[in-house]
Formats: C-alpha cells, sequence, structure tokens
C-alpha cells in the first residue's frame, strides 16, 4: 500500500473549502487524470480515471463526512483499491488548511515504479495547487452537502 499526504492554504473561509470538496463532480476541473465522477447518492460516486493511457472506473463510498472538518471514502469496486481521507482545519476567518491523505495499491510495473519514485506525491500536491486556484478564483463554492455521515460502528 502507498500512502500520499499533502497539504496546502487556501484563501478562502473553512465552509466555502469544505463546500467545494463537496462537489464531486467538479473534480475533473482540478484533478488531473479524473475524466468524470457521478454522485449517485449522498454516499456514492462513481469515478472514471485515464492516467499514462490507462482508463479505470471505480465506486466509491463516502464512510464519514462531518460539516468543515472532514471527507472519508473508500474504492468499492472496480479496478482500482484505495481509500482517503480530506480534513480542513481553520487558520483565519479567510484562510483554512487542507490535508488529503490517500492510501492507495499501485498495480503492475508503471503504478509499483511511479509510486517509488514518488510520481502519486507529485501528483497529489498538483491536484492540491489546482484546488486551491480554482477554490480562491470563483469566490465561493459552486454548491455544498452539509450532510453529516458517521463512521461506521458508531
Amino acid at each position: 500500500m502507498s500512502t500520499v499526504t499533502e497539504s496546502v492554504d487556501v484563501n478562502v473561509p473553512i465552509n466555502t473549502a469544505y463546500n467545494q470538496w463537496t462537489q464531486f463532480e467538479d473534480f475533473p476541473q482540478f484533478m488531473d487524470g479524473v475524466e468524470s465522477i457521478t454522485q449517485t447518492d449522498d454516499t456514492h460516486t462513481h469515478w472514471v480515471t485515464k492516467v499514462a493511457g490507462q482508463t479505470r472506473e471505480f465506486d466509491a463510498e463516502i464512510t464519514e463526512q462531518h460539516p468543515d472538518e472532514r471527507v472519508a471514502w473508500k474504492s468499492t469496486g472496480g479496478d482500482t483499491k484505495h481509500a482517503g481521507v480530506v480534513t480542513f482545519h481553520r487558520l483565519s476567518d479567510a484562510e483554512t488548511r487542507v490535508t488529503i491523505q490517500l492510501d492507495w495499491e499501485p498495480e503492475g510495473l508503471v503504478e509499483k515504479v511511479g509510486s517509488a519514485v514518488g510520481v502519486d506525491s507529485h501528483q497529489v500536491k498538483a491536484d492540491a495547487k489546482r484546488f486551491k486556484e480554482f477554490v480562491e478564483n470563483h469566490g465561493g463554492s459552486t454548491g455544498s452537502w452539509r450532510g453529516d455521515v458517521p463512521r461506521p460502528g458508531i
């Protein structure tokens, strides 16, 4: 399993950063390699990605979500195994630290080598920077979902 953690400080209030992150169908606008995301209900999404010429599809489930605090998920089907969490930290009334942690299972030689030399870390860092630009340039979020999804077993 490969783990990547990246943080970015965005010049928007915490609720704006969080609200934008809940708009999964906007991810292709700032995440390289994400072709589309379809949200099928409050806690399920279907992803289509294309990286290094290889298209993959998978489903993901939101496993925990608390407004202005965190969104956690895991893949549930398809040909990609990963999980992650994004946390939101108020730095001031107008600045938020967004921390992204991804755990994924590289498959095949290309992905394993890429992970070993830090290609995945570079990608997450670049995506975090594009998220910062996206949310700051919009002057607000493109939508929001403020529902709460408790951690399993609670």
